[in-house]
């Protein structure tokens, strides 16, 4: 990614200062984090036999771009200026227009708006770095299409989000699930471990059923956020543990609690600064949404385990995916 950053920087360069500037900011974003998506991938690979890490390496920092891409659009969606603590590359953007004089709506405004573009840009960098990957590989089209895919199911999860906290009532536990493998499963461990294989050469059939058994640890990675996002530790997670309440995201355990008189005016407490967070905490832990969404993050577990086992997969990537399937049930941020 660094090559990419650099020659698209010059070229960004010789068409405008401020152009070129834009992409110092974007290497930025894809600085730090856990890799999770291109380490999925060379496991993948190297356990099927791979051996072209030119390929391989540039389709792991395609997966790590877009997932940059996602992020940096969610945080217009939810108006965020901070991620883990950190300034984003919005904040930057609206704290130049603050300096030059504008409003605070017009200097956020300003900052959203360098972010979608500089979303866009990683989104089609993303998509030129696979397409390099792919390039004269006998699985070209369908090594491609595991980023298209990754890319259109991201899409439609996050509008399931954004809808779901517009309706009246919660949505029921399949949709809830379903928008959480779209939003977050399918990108993040489905189509990199397909991806991987497909690049190895392995055949279709093998890649899919591989990508089911990251699409139940991805779920599962979801639920146990959703666990974080409310009963984690600020200092942790690097998020806040207040705003997914706060800004009415349906998650499994809003879900589990729905029905329920008592959480429904406790959490309308909150919203209104009349009941702080830790009520709300007390209220789901007492109605067993906490117990059921850990119980729920544990059978998914074991059931992608069990597909593995099921598979016969080369001994490193069965060890590798059950050590992501205890780091996921043990994850704290």
């Amino acid at each position: 990614m660094d090559a990419h950053f650099a020659s698209e920087g010059r070229r960004a360069s010789d068409l405008s200062p401020a152009f070129g500037e834009l992409f110092i900011h974007l290497a930025g974003t894809v600085a730090g984090g856990k890799w999770l998506r291109p380490k999925l991938i060379f496991r993948s690979y190297a356990a099927f036999g791979g051996r072209d890490w030119k390929s391989c390496s540039e389709l792991a920092a395609a997966f790590e771009m877009l997932h940059a891409a996602l992020l940096v659009h969610d945080d217009v969606i939810d108006r965020d200026f901070v991620r883990r603590g950190v300034d984003t590359l919005g904040a930057v953007y609206r704290d130049m227009a603050t300096a030059q004089g504008f409003d605070a709506p017009d200097a956020d405004h300003a900052g959203h708006s360098a972010a979608i573009i500089a979303g866009d840009l990683l989104l089609t960098g993303s998509l030129r770095l696979a397409m390099s990957a792919a390039s004269g590989h006998p699985q070209g089209a369908a090594i491609l299409a595991t980023l298209h895919e990754a890319i259109f199911a991201a899409a439609a999860g996050e509008l399931d989000d954004l809808l779901f906290s517009l309706r009246e009532g919660s949505p029921e536990l399949p949709e809830v699930l379903n928008m959480e493998r779209l939003k977050t499963a399918v990108y993040s461990f489905e189509m990199p471990l397909r991806a991987g294989a497909l690049l190895a050469g392995e055949s279709l059939a093998t890649a899919d059923a591989l990508a089911g058994v990251g699409r139940d640890i991805g779920v599962a990675y979801q639920v146990i956020d959703d666990l974080l996002g409310t009963f984690g530790q600020s200092a942790m997670t690097g998020k806040s543990v207040e705003s997914d309440l706060r800004e009415g995201k349906r998650t499994i355990l809003t879900t589990f609690a729905a029905g329920s008189d008592e959480f429904t005016a406790t959490l309308a407490a909150f919203r209104r600064g009349d009941a702080d967070a830790e009520v709300v905490r007390r209220t789901l832990r007492e109605l067993g949404a906490e117990e059921r969404a850990l119980d729920l993050a544990q059978t998914l577990v074991a059931r992608a385990l069990d597909k593995a086992d099921a598979l016969a997969l080369p001994q490193s990537l069965a060890l590798e995916l059950a050590h992501i399937c205890d780091h996921v049930l043990a994850r704290r941020s």
